[in-house]
Order: structure tokens, then sequence, then C-alpha cells
């Protein structure tokens, strides 16, 4: 479908991104998915003909995004803004739109194909003849979109200005696809302007958007009067170098797709180990049944192998088990992993199988290893953070345009992120233990970073 957004938005004088790009990020979503048909789906001779046959897969890039979404937005992470109703405003928006859940969601696609986008919709919209707002009885809706489906159309030093979002919808028997464009005014305003188009046959034909149920009162456009946009777009903190002018970013393991593959195949042929190598006993005829009929073995038990009528040499029923080559197989899966991890920002041991230990490292352990790790981390809050500051401003000022609040828009915004998961705590209330011992932490600081209790209490 991306070839024909594409053809769309030159009918609508609008230029984007190459073709190229998307057809990356279907690579990507194969690769997330688990199953890459041109890499996992082949044929092998046997003498007679080709089977068919297909890897399996370790799943590792799917597993890659969960971790970098999981350690970004989690539970714990907050968006802090001093006002309190404006924290008030802001906290019932992500609350209606299930902010957090999607947020995690997201940024793990985000990951998996190179970038996401939330953009800020107003339900029950009225408009007057000339586009602009007459009146609302909705509310906000915060709508996500991933990679395949945000076509920048202006953009300078990475900041794209102006943006169009395709997404796809499925009404009774039909399939439409759902095209908002976000540009400027010639007064430097944003204007949405929205198009709906019938897919039939991988073919786009342009409908009203009354003519779609549920887009009944959707304008064709109309001006939001935000000279900001009312969108942000979140990614990876990671240098597009598949296009270096593009502002869209790339998938965690855009550069790792061989160290995936490397993966795939060991695990493949771990699995093919224990499918090929499993215990079979092999049975001459004679040893099927006793002497008065009835049989020894379960005819529909798979370990049972029949041998020829003309079988002469060997036991009757003779054990057959091949040998295994765990620890080739275990130390190969290893050094793999370890590529891998380093390929997607994670340090080495990051899916770290200790097989003399069979342990796992510990936290402490692991703020000692993992500061390349803690490095990345900080590098892709960067990004993270700048997208809910924006997104929280956004919000406070649709909330003073659209329903006349009052709202402080310069109110001072902070994100608060989870830490913890690379920083041990117990190491750190060590550390802070010692400090204290030495005088180096007064008895109030120490409390106040370990103690709850209000501070008048003190």
């Amino acid at each position: 479908m991306t070839s024909n957004i594409i053809e769309k938005l030159r009918e609508l004088g609008y230029q984007t991104v190459t073709e190229d790009h998307y057809r990356a990020v279907e690579i990507w979503r194969q690769w997330y998915r688990g199953h890459v048909k041109s890499f996992h789906d082949y044929k092998v001779f046997n003498g007679l003909r080709h089977v068919p046959c297909q890897k399996v897969t370790a799943g590792l890039a799917k597993q890659a995004c969960e971790d970098w979404a999981d350690r970004l937005m989690n539970e714990k992470v907050t968006v802090s803004l001093s006002g309190e109703k404006e924290q008030a405003f802001f906290d019932q928006i992500c609350e209606q739109n299930r902010f957090r859940s999607m947020m995690n969601r997201y940024q793990e696609l985000s990951f998996a194909l190179g970038g996401a986008a939330c953009v800020v919709r107003l339900g029950g919209l009225t408009v007057d003849g000339r586009g602009k707002i007459a009146g609302t009885s909705g509310r906000l809706f915060l709508d996500f979109v991933t990679a395949d489906g945000i076509f920048p159309l202006s953009w300078k030093d990475g900041v794209v200005t102006e943006c169009a979002f395709a997404t796809e919808l499925a009404k009774g028997d039909s399939v439409f696809c759902y095209l908002q464009l976000h540009v400027l005014d010639e007064n430097g305003r944003y204007v949405i302007c929205n198009h709906v188009y019938r897919k039939e046959n991988e073919t786009l034909t342009e409908i009203m958007p009354a003519d779609v149920p549920g887009f009944e009162s959707v304008p064709a456009c109309f001006h939001t009067g935000s000279s900001s946009p009312l969108f942000v777009l979140f990614r990876p903190n990671i240098a597009n170098n598949l296009d270096i002018s593009s502002p869209l970013g790339i998938s965690v393991y855009a550069n790792a797709i061989d160290q995936l593959k490397t993966c795939d195949n060991i695990f493949d042929s771990f699995n093919s180990e224990f499918a090929l190598g499993r215990k079979r006993i092999m049975v001459k005829p004679e040893g099927l049944r006793s002497a008065d009929g009835e049989p020894y073995f379960d005819p529909n038990d798979l370990v049972f192998y029949l041998l020829p009528e003309d079988a002469k040499s060997g036991a009757t029923v003779q054990e057959m088990e091949a040998t295994l080559r765990m620890d080739e197989h275990l130390a190969g899966m290893e050094m793999a992993m370890n590529l891998l991890a380093v390929k997607c920002g994670f340090s080495p041991g990051h899916w770290e199988l200790d097989r003399k230990q069979r342990t796992l490292h510990t936290a402490t352990e692991v703020i000692s290893t993992n500061s390349a790790e803690f490095r990345t981390l900080k590098k892709h809050e960067i990004i993270l953070e700048d997208a809910l500051i924006s997104l929280a401003r956004i919000i406070l000022k649709i909330g003073n345009i659209w329903f006349e609040l009052g709202l402080n828009e310069n109110v001072e915004i902070s994100v608060n992120f989870d830490d913890s998961i690379i920083e041990d705590e117990d190491a750190l209330f060590a550390r802070d233990l010692k400090m204290l011992d030495a005088n180096i932490l007064t008895k109030e600081e120490f409390r106040h970073r370990w103690v709850t209790e209000k501070e008048e209490t003190k």
C-alpha cells in the first residue's frame, strides 16, 4: 500500500522520502514477526527431490525491542508538570487514552520499525464552511502510527514540520485507508486535511469521509489555530545510515541482520539436533509379537522402528541414540547472541547463559559491566524525553485553543526515567551507607534518599 500512498501524495502536490525506506521497513517487520520468507523458507535436496523446509527462529529481533521498550517506557516512568491544573489535565488525557500501555507498545514497535508517531486528534469536531472550528462536544484522542504509515512532507535538520499519516481500517466487508495531512497555511498555523480511500485489489479510490461509518463528522479540512504541530515523532537514537538525508529513523537491528541470521541458523541447527537425534529402538519382525501372537509394543509409538524382513545382523531389539552436540551449539549461540546484543546497543552478555554455574548475573554485576548499555539507554532517552515533553505541551496548547481552559503552556515539564533496571538499589544503598560513615553524606541527606517520610517529621 505504501507505493499507492506515495502516489496519492504526489497527486495532492507533496513529496516524501523515497520508497526504498518503506521497503526496508517491511524487511524489519518480517524480522520482528520472526519469519522472513527469503531466509527462513528453503529447500534441501535429499537425492530424490527438493524438500521444502522452514527454519525455526530464536525471536531475538522482537526480544531486543521488548527489552528496550521495557527499559525506556515502563510503569515507573513519569511526566511531571509543575502546575497542578496542568498536571491534572495531562493525566486525564493520558488516562482516557490508555497512554502508558500504548506508549510502551509503540515504543517497542518504534525500535522494531524505526519509529512511530503520536497524533493528537479531536473527536466531536464541528467546523464552518471555511474550515474553522465552530464548536466541539468531544474530547482529545491520542492516535499512534507505526513507521510504515508516517510520510514526512517537509523537514529541516531531521525535524519534521509537515507530515502525513496513513492508517488502514476495516468497516464491514470493506477496507479503507485513512490519510491525514498536517500542513502549514500561509499564516504559519497548522491545517489538517483528511482523505479516505477505499482499498480494492491494492487500488485506492478516494471517497467522501461521510460515506464511511464512523467518519460522518470528520471534516475534509480544518484549521487547528495552532502554530505547533499536533504530532510527535519518536525513534531509536541511531543515525540513519541507509539514507542520511532522511528524517526517519531505522530499526534497532537494521545493521544487525547478519547477526540475526547467524542466531537463527544456530538455533535451527540446535533444534534439528534434537529432532534428528532422538532415541529410536530398532526391532526385527520376530520381536514384534509373542509366541501366542500378542504385540509387545504399541504400533503407534514413534520410538520404535520396524526393520525389513531380510534384516539378519544385530540383536532382535536394538537401541539407537545419537550423541547431541550440546556444548558446541551452546557456545556458538552464546557468541552469536553477544554479537547481536552489541549491534543492538546492549552490552555483551545481555542474553548470556552461564553454562558452568547455571546462574544469571546479579544486578550488582550488571551495573559494573553494562556501562556501555547504560550510556546507550541515556542516548535513547534524549529523543523520548523530547517527544514526551513536546506531547505534553501540545495537549496544554490544544486545551487552551479548543477548550479555553486557561492552562499555563510554559509550565516546567520533566520526565523521570526508571534507572533501577540498570542500577542496583542494594548496591547504591551500601555505597551511600559507606559515604555516611565517612561523613561524605549527612544523616539528613541519607534519610532524604532512603527514608520515605515527610520533611517536617525529620
